[in-house]
Parts: structure tokens; C-alpha cells; sequence
């Protein structure tokens, strides 16, 4: 806005001035619909810190500012010269505004030194920066968890879990944030990580929904892996020294160098999914972009039909009959599939993730999925399923995650042992 009041005012441009109404006006509706969104991924991701806060009051300021600036600008004549001084001064905060707002995000998705961290030594000592942050210090400098484990953390983990800002209200940048774990609770347990919660979620296998670090992020290696275990089953202490537990990988940066990529033969591949490829192509001209391979070197499918809405239903989901073995995700959620479906899932012999938000089917569908013994994670958040369900989905044995919000399920019911921590409205 700033550039075409600036251009519109010189004499070969007088034009640019007649789109400033149009262009503040959708500026304003962008600012909103923006400032919404980021508030509604922040509540729904459970992001909580100071950058998260001004980020999100940031937006709802920009919004403002942008329709004060509209208004202005439309019926600023009409009031005279009294208000004329208004616009320009709103025009030039909102601009500010936009740029720091979009800092503070730069900081939340790239790291909060972003602008800064690769910049030499001797610019940053000009510009008077201070020397930048290398992490948490809690833990002597020559303990196993300031030496193997905090870069583990430093790499993977605390852009998402760090000061600033901090998922679930866990941080993972501080010894003691570590132990203290977040919202839901302890994250370590200390001599126990196939009881610690934070072991658990990087060792899940891909595509499931708690994975961590999340999809499209870079995965801890083997050896990383190996080092939260070793640490853990130690003790979880912040003073044991560094050399103090035998057989700990040496290197955590050379073995993740070493581990790299599999090398995926393509021929391999294409011997793999040759006896579905022509049922496979046939079935994405049909429904486009909602079958996908799971990986690059895996025949197995992920079906995604929940952007088709209504479109899709009980008859479209039995067309998909060939390719059963072989969907391992299955997300129907807001489609109009029923109960009459219940067969079909319960075919899907190998799936592990299925999500039926927002979706007609009842308690007969999830009895019917008592089978599907890969079944890590179901959602049936606004539904009409009930508690009555719940006796067959517990005897699930890889059932990991239940989301039952707004269904007949209620916070407070009773469920077996087996089930208490895996249910989540």
C-alpha cells in the first residue's frame, strides 16, 4: 500500500491511486482470514510462549489497522482535513506492524535466530548483537546430557518445544523443563523409556499420527535414538559424565551423517506395486489426488478422501475394493460414509490410521474394526458413536490414540485399564 500511494503520487503514475480502495479493502479480508486461521492452529496445536502470543495478537492488530486504514481512506474526505493526517500515520504503523508480525512468525517456523545464526562474527560484533544462544547450561558442561543428549534435543526438538515457544507447554531446553514435561504430564521416566512418553513418540513407526519429530521433518537417527534410550534407562541424570554409560554411540552428528537416506532401488519398487499398478491408475483417474504411496519405496496406500466432502460415499469407498490390502491410512473424514461401510473398513486388514470425523457412522462401524489388529489410531470425533464401543476398541492391541470428542463419549467414563490413557476429547 505504502508503494502505490507513493508511485500514484508522482505525475506518471496518477492512476496507481484509483486501486488503493480495492486493494485495502482486500487487504483487510486477507488480515482476518489470516489472523483466524493462526488462532485457530494455535489453540488446535496446543502452541503456547512469547512469540507464539505476539504472533497471534500481531495478526488481530494488523487486521485492525488494515480496516481503521480502509475506512480512512473512504471516507476521510468526507470529514475534511481533521482526519486527513490519520491515514498516512495508520498506513505507515500498519506497514511496521506487517513486518514485525512477520518476523516473530520467520522466528516461530525457522528458529528464533534465524536472521542472525549464519551471520559472520565480525557484522555481528558490529551491529552489536550478543554472542548467540547455544542452548540449555543447567547440566554441567561435561555431563552426558549437556554433551549427547541436549544436541539431540538442540537439533530435532526445541523449535517446536524451546523458550519461546513451547507445544503442549513442553520445552525441551533446559534440563529441567525436560523433567518437569508439559501439559499432559512427565515425558521421562527415569531408568524406564518404553514407559517415557518422549521415547515413545520418536520411535513410532512413520505415519503415525504422535510421531516426533512431526512429518516433514527430519527423523532422529538410529544412533540418536539410542542415546535419549541409553540415557534414560541410566537414570535420566544431569550429572552423569560423559564417558559414564559403555557402548553409547561416539558421534550423534557423524552416524547421522553415516545413517543418511536407504539407498530405494527403483526397479525393486516397480516390481513391488506392478500387480496393483493398473488397478492403482485406474482408481486415481477416477479419484483424483486422493490415492497416494505411503513412501517412495512402499507399496502400501494412503487414501484421503476427506477434501471431497459429500462426494464421496458408501458406493465410492466398495470401488476401492482391490486396493483394501493395501491401504494402510484411511482418512474419511466429513464424507458420507455409514455404517454400510463397516465391511470395507473392516477389510483394510492392514490399516493403522483411520479417521471418521464428522461422519454418519455409529457404534456398528467400530465393532466391526475389532479385527484390525495393525490399528494404532482412530478418530471419531462428532459422531454418534457411544460408550457401548468402547469394549471392542480396547481390545485393539496396537490401539494407541481414540479421539472422541463431541460424541456420546464422555469425559469421565469409565474404561478399562487398557484404555484409560488412550482416549482424548
Amino acid at each position: 500500500m505504502p508503494v502505490l500511494e507513493l508511485a500514484g503520487r508522482r505525475r506518471a503514475c496518477p492512476d496507481l491511486r484509483v486501486s488503493v480502495d480495492l486493494v485495502l479493502g482486500l487487504a483487510t479480508f486477507s488480515a482476518i482470514g489470516a489472523a483466524v486461521l493462526g488462532w485457530c492452529l494455535a489453540r488446535s496445536g496446543a502452541y503456547s510462549g512469547a512469540l507464539v502470543t505476539q504472533h497471534m495478537w500481531g495478526g488481530v492488530f494488523v487486521a485492525a489497522l488494515c480496516w481503521l486504514c480502509w475506512m480512512l481512506h473512504v471516507h476521510g474526505p468526507d470529514a475534511g482535513r481533521r482526519l486527513d493526517f490519520m491515514y498516512p500515520i495508520g498506513l505507515a504503523v500498519a506497514a511496521g506492524l506487517v513486518l514485525w508480525t512477520g518476523y516473530r512468525g520467520g522466528q516461530l517456523s525457522q528458529g528464533q535466530n534465524h536472521l542472525t545464526e549464519h551471520m559472520p562474527p565480525m557484522l555481528r560484533d558490529w551491529l552489536g548483537l550478543p554472542e548467540q544462544d547455544k542452548g540449555p547450561t543447567a547440566a554441567p558442561p561435561t555431563s552426558f546430557f549437556s554433551m549427547r543428549v541436549e544436541p539431540v534435543f538442540a537439533q530435532h526438538c526445541i523449535s517446536c518445544h524451546g523458550r519461546s515457544k513451547k507445544k503442549s507447554g513442553l520445552r525441551l531446553d533446559r534440563y529441567e523443563t525436560v523433567m518437569r514435561g508439559g501439559k499432559s504430564g512427565l515425558v521421562v521416566k527415569a531408568g524406564n523409556p518404553l514407559g517415557s512418553e518422549l521415547f515413545h513418540r520418536v520411535t513410532l513407526p512413520e505415519g503415525s499420527d504422535k510421531i516426533m519429530p512431526p512429518e516433514g521433518k527430519p527423523r532422529l537417527s538410529a544412533d540418536e535414538v539410542k542415546l535419549l534410550e541409553l540415557w534414560i534407562s541410566a537414570g535420566a541424570s544431569a550429572t552423569l559424565e560423559a564417558d559414564a554409560i559403555k557402548g553409547a554411540p561416539s558421534s550423534t552428528e557423524s552416524s547421522a551423517r553415516e545413517v543418511g537416506y536407504e539407498e530405494i532401488s527403483a526397479a525393486a519398487v516397480r516390481r513391488l506395486r506392478a500387480p496393483l499398478a493398473p488397478t492403482l491408475a485406474r482408481l486415481q483417474e477416477r479419484y483424483p489426488d486422493v490415492l497416494q504411496d505411503e513412501s517412495r519405496g512402499s507399496a502400501d496406500v494412503v487414501l484421503n478422501v476427506s477434501l471431497m466432502g459429500g462426494k464421496f460415499g458408501d458406493v465410492d469407498l466398495a470401488a476401492l475394493q482391490p486396493l483394501y490390502g493395501q491401504i494402510v491410512v484411511a482418512d474419511l473424514s466429513g464424507t458420507a460414509v455409514t455404517d454400510r461401510s463397516a465391511a470395507a473398513i473392516a477389510a483394510m486388514k492392514r490399516l493403522r490410521v483411520l479417521r471418521l470425523m464428522h461422519t454418519k457412522i455409529t457404534d456398528s462401524t467400530l465393532q466391526a474394526v475389532g479385527g484390525l489388529d495393525q490399528l494404532e489410531s482412530i478418530s471419531v470425533f462428532d459422531t454418534a458413536v457411544t460408550a457401548a464401543a468402547l469394549q471392542v476398541i480396547g481390545r485393539l492391541p496396537k490401539l494407541q490414540h481414540l479421539y472422541a470428542g463431541e460424541t456420546e463419549i464422555r469425559p469421565g467414563v469409565r474404561v478399562s485399564e487398557a484404555m484409560k490413557d488412550k482416549v482424548s476429547f
